[in-house]
């Protein structure tokens, strides 16, 4: 045992003062004293924890000794009371037992009334059961006899039908408790699926003799509604051509509003007619397909179902023109679709979300693609315009269709419009195939027309007319049939493009349609005039003058033709004045002119050449001009009386001119040609006469022109004869050597050449000998005319 050191004594006890303090506290505290305990026995003194824990002890006994001291007396008198409480608990016991005794003897009664009030309760809960079961059952049974009936009743009931057997299923389903009869809960348990499958086979089988009506109803449809397009097109363009002289009579400043609404009254016919087409197939079938199948929850598969089957459809109506050619079969092909789609159009309306608009516009799209394939492939190895515009004009109709319903067509368009040119091309060569007909079979006579229907459907139909007034029949007109012919050909050609661009070809119509006339004009009817007038064709002059009266007479058909057109397209005619072109038949006119001045030169050449006949050494001249003079002249008064009935005056000038310089000119020819060697002042005096019957003529002709400036004309038909007339007033006059003053030959000899001049003075001096030797007999002194004469040739001779 360790020794305990003095000086450890103080510090030891003040620890142990501590130790206490904590541990009186714990203990009032009522801690857990533990950690005391094992703290005092880690340090191996026990003791005063143990002294401690004796006085706390002691100290809680006393406590408790003052407590019961003090409620000693308290509690003397619990116990009291106690005793009491006792005994009045078992005088209530007492009455309280007799009390039951006298409950049980009154309530016996009112028990076995109660037990048997239980009894009647429980059988009247099992009847009320067994009712409720029972009309359940006669009620399921009712449904069941209900469905019975309906299907009896056909597919118009079906929907009933299957309301019934709904019915019967919801009861069987969410009733409160199972049928209590097994065979009829089995058997109808096997009817709802029963009679779901038979509707279902009979209203598909509905739906597939529906499908393949309304097919067959599509093409009528088609038909019905293209057909109703083309009535309305026509009625718009008789209102359009009844309104047009009003349009003519409008003012720049009038808006022309009023007029206009007859149009939207036949646009809205049209739309009414097309909704009356459009209610005139039945749907019903498909409703009642669609509205079953949504009944037995099978409407997306219906929708697929539907869908398929119209895609299949449509590309069997597309196989319609696999059998025959396409010129027989295009109509029918076209109205199969269009039917096809109105069909969906109505469908996608009134279907209620049968078929949506992105899957219609997918079976729009595949159509359209198949028939501009199928118009690309037969427009490119068609050859024949009416073929071609049979075709444009139902496919463009097939548009106007459509788009009354909402579908786009411009891919149909823009192939229509894609082969204007072919069309164009084909009608052209058509036409041109005509117009070479008509100029063969012409035998370019006058036309003569016998009674006044010939004259409006030959002159009036065509603006032709010189006059308006009526002339008497019979009536020899200044044209030949080739005029009404051709322009029968044109005005045919001007209808067909306006039809084909107004229905189909696109753009500006009255642009286009102009752009064609011009073409058919000059390629076809210039051209193939010309090419009869290029080869002459054997024709005699007479028939070249009738051509070329036929040229004047087509002037005034252009002038109608560019009217014409204007008019089918709805221009007024006061914007065509304004954009008047040139005559496009310019080039045939000049060539048939041309023809003509052609043909009388070389009469007039066939004449002249009985020149042979003029005495050119005569010793007296000749007496009213020479023969050839005189049967030109007979000749060409003989032309011009008929050609002034059918040639326009300026027309007949030109000819007349151009007659007058050739003369001119073959008169200055005889003097040059090699078979005359000389010539004597008398053949030179009968020329002058010759030139004077000429100038005559062409003065008397004048007289014609009255309205373009007589005094011109008879200047000109004289300035034609001028080359003559200067030669022989040279070969007459006193003083020939005057040509070479260059004043007086600019004055009065302008027009002769110094080679002519000279190559004709020198036949004319060979054969002077005996002319001037005449002179010098009667006269002393010598010729002055010889010796100007003399001097010219010299002066002549020296400047070449």
């Amino acid at each position: 045992m360790l020794r305990r050191q003095p000086g450890d004594a103080p510090a030891s006890a003040a620890a142990s003062e501590a130790d206490l303090a904590q541990l009186s506290t714990a203990i009032a505290a009522g801690e857990d004293l533990g950690p005391f305990v094992r703290r005092a026995f880690a340090c191996g003194r026990p003791e005063p924890l143990l002294a401690s824990l004796r006085a706390a002890a002691r100290d809680r006994e006393a406590e408790i000794e003052e407590l019961c001291r003090a409620h000693f007396h308290d509690f003397i008198r619990a116990v009291d009371d106690l005793r009491s409480l006792l005994a009045d608990a078992d005088a209530l016991k007492g009455s309280l037992s007799a009390s039951h005794a006298a409950l049980l003897s009154s309530a016996a009664p009112l028990l076995a009334s109660l037990e048997s009030f239980l009894a009647a309760r429980g059988l009247a809960g099992n009847l009320s059961s067994a009712l409720a079961s029972s009309r359940r059952c006669v009620r399921l049974l009712a449904l069941a006899n209900r469905a019975n009936a309906h299907l009896q009743g056909g597919n118009h009931n079906l929907y009933l039908a299957l309301r019934a057997v709904d019915a019967i299923d919801r009861d069987l389903a969410s009733g409160p408790e199972p049928l209590p009869l097994p065979t009829l809960r089995r058997m109808l348990l096997s009817l709802v699926p029963a009679v779901r499958a038979h509707a279902e086979r009979e209203i598909s089988r509905e739906f597939s003799d529906w499908m393949v009506s309304i097919r067959a109803a599509s093409r009528h449809l088609g038909q019905v509604a293209i057909g109703r397009s083309a009535a309305a097109r026509q009625r718009q363009e008789e209102l359009r051509s009844k309104h047009r002289p009003l349009e003519e009579c409008i003012t720049l400043d009038d808006d022309g509003v009023g007029d206009l609404d007859d149009f939207a009254a036949a646009a809205a016919t049209a739309d009414v007619a097309d909704g009356a087409a459009a209610a005139s197939f039945d749907l019903t079938p498909l409703y009642r397909a669609m509205h079953i199948h949504h009944t037995l929850a099978l409407g997306e598969r219906f929708k697929k179902y539907y869908l398929e089957n119209r895609k299949l459809q449509l590309t069997s109506d597309f196989d319609v023109i696999a059998a025959t050619p396409f010129l027989e079969s295009h109509q029918v092909f076209f109205s199969q679709i269009a039917g096809f789609f109105i069909v969906e159009d109505r469908v996608f309306r009134t279907g209620g979300g049968l078929t949506s608009r992105p899957d219609v516009d997918a079976l729009w799209d595949s159509a359209v693609a198949k028939m501009v394939s199928v118009m690309e492939d037969n427009f490119s190895r068609m050859q024949t315009a009416n073929h071609l515009l049979l075709i444009t004009d139902y496919a463009a109709l097939l548009s106007a269709t459509m788009r009354r319903y909402g579908y786009p067509v411009g891919m149909l368009l823009d192939v229509l419009a894609r082969h204007r040119d072919k069309y164009h091309d084909l009608l052209l060569a058509d036409c041109r195939r005509q117009v070479v007909e008509a100029l063969a079979a012409d035998k370019f006579d006058q036309m003569l027309m016998r009674k006044e229907y010939e004259y409006s459907m030959n002159v009036l139909a065509f603006g032709i007319q010189s006059s308006d007034i009526t002339p008497a029949f019979p009536y020899v007109a200044p044209f030949s049939c080739t005029v009404p012919d051709i322009c029968r050909i044109v005005r045919s050609f001007i209808e067909d493009s306006v039809s084909f661009m107004a229905h189909g070809g696109g753009g500006d119509t009255y642009a286009a349609v102009k752009k064609y006339l011009g073409r058919i004009l000059s390629e076809v009817v210039d051209a193939s005039i010309q090419k009869l007038v290029d080869s002459g064709g054997g024709l005699s002059v007479s028939q070249a003058m009738q051509v070329a009266a036929n040229m004047s007479v087509m002037e005034r058909a252009c002038e109608f033709f560019t009217g014409h057109a204007a008019q089918l397209c709805g221009v007024p005619l006061r914007a065509v004045e304004r954009g008047r072109r040139d005559f496009p038949l310019r080039k045939s006119r000049d060539a048939a002119e041309a023809l003509l001045l052609r043909l009388l030169r070389s009469k007039v050449d066939e004449f002249m050449g009985q020149s042979d006949g003029v005495t050119w050494m005569a010793d007296d001249p000749p007496a009213g001009g020479n023969e050839y003079a005189n049967e030109v002249i007979i000749y060409l008064e003989t032309l011009t009386s008929t050609a002034q009935q059918i040639l326009p005056l300026p027309v007949l000038r030109r000819v007349l001119v151009a007659v007058l310089a050739h003369i001119s000119e073959r008169i200055v020819g005889l003097f040059l040609n090699d078979s005359v060697k000389r010539f004597n002042a008398s053949a030179v005096t009968g020329i002058d006469t010759d030139l004077k019957m000429f100038e005559a003529f062409g003065e008397s002709m004048s007289s014609l022109f009255v309205d373009s400036d007589q005094e011109s004309a008879a200047n000109e038909m004289k300035a034609a004869l001028v080359e003559a007339r200067q030669l022989v007033n040279l070969l007459m006059s006193n003083s020939p050597e005057n040509f070479l003053n260059p004043v007086i030959r600019e004055k009065s000899y302008n027009k002769l050449d110094y080679k002519k001049v000279a190559a004709i003075s020198e036949k004319f001096r060979d054969s002077s000998e005996s002319y001037f030797s005449t002179f010098g007999t009667r006269g002393a002194r010598q010729n002055p005319k010889k010796k100007s004469l003399d001097t010219l040739i010299k002066r002549l001779r020296e400047a070449s």
